[in-house]
């Protein structure tokens, strides 16, 4: 299909996302005066519309493969703590992962976790590009404007960026993870190495992770994009999904992660400095 094909279908296609359907991005406490943002890339497990259940079962939806379960429970409890603002996406990543490159086969899964997603199955590009503009895309430039705005409020604090996800508590295998929560990272250890340091010394009963149960450096499309080619100090946390699953949990958890946070960006003056690694 030539370009110009493809720009004829764009135009034909109807819009993805209809006047009831909730927007790419959700701005939380837009008014924080703390330097920093949080993002919550796989806040919903909602639909658009126009897609209905993606022919994937009502039980799947309840699961990781849709959302990550508590995830956004917490991030709104940290952002009021820590008086900061806070950015979470609207839709499931069986729509779009908005914490992958897109063209990653994880971004449109046609299979996830071996649940077959038929929406997602044989599409077209001007299907894929109908994702990108009307959900990732808003979603990013959403946190890109968030991050403008505190920089430009307070030009001598580069802005900090965290993000929050949660996991499973046992591997596809079976196997269990030991961990409670963990801190990703990648290059930059301005946010994580203090941060760890200070979880494990605050809560010696907990297993906190450092780049567990994931490698902060394959998974982090965000953080790397609107951070790392910035220079601006940012970090991940995955906190086990069982243990945030509930008000109660996500409340503590919410806390846990604010006072280490907290800690680190009144300690640490270098997480406000633009330094490349």
């Amino acid at each position: 299909m030539t370009d110009t094909q493809i720009h004829r279908l764009n135009r034909e296609l109807p819009p993805l996302l209809g006047p009831e359907d909730p927007p790419a991005a959700e701005l939380v406490n837009g008014d924080g005066r703390a330097p920093l943002l949080i993002v919550c890339d796989h806040a919903a497990r909602t639909a658009p519309k126009a897609l209905g259940d993606m022919g994937v079962p009502a039980e799947a939806w309840e699961e990781h493969i849709a959302w990550d379960i508590g995830a956004a429970a917490v991030t709104r409890r940290m952002a009021e703590l820590l008086d900061a603002p806070a950015i979470l996406c609207g839709y499931s990543r069986l729509v779009i992962d908005c914490n992958r490159q897109p063209g990653h086969p994880g971004s449109v899964p046609p299979v996830s976790d071996t649940w077959p997603v038929p929406a997602n199955q044989n599409l077209t590009q001007a299907h894929l590009d109908r994702r990108l503009d009307e959900i990732f895309h808003p979603y990013h430039r959403a946190i890109t404007n968030t991050l403008a705005h505190l920089w430009q409020r307070d030009p001598e604090r580069a802005p900090v960026i965290f993000a929050v996800h949660s996991f499973t508590p046992c591997m596809k295998s079976g196997q269990p993870r030991p961990w409670h929560a963990g801190i990703l990272w990648n290059k930059d250890p301005r946010i994580a190495t203090p941060m760890i340091d200070h979880l494990r010394r605050a809560h010696p009963d907990l297993v906190i992770g450092d780049n567990e149960p994931y490698d902060g450096r394959e998974i982090a499309y965000t953080t790397e994009t609107h951070a790392a080619a910035a220079g601006l100090a940012h970090a991940s946390v995955e906190v086990r999904q069982d243990l945030i699953a509930d008000a109660a949990g996500a409340a503590a958890w919410a806390a846990h992660l604010a006072d280490a946070l907290g800690a680190v960006l009144r300690q640490e003056p270098r997480v406000h400095l633009v330094e490349h690694y």
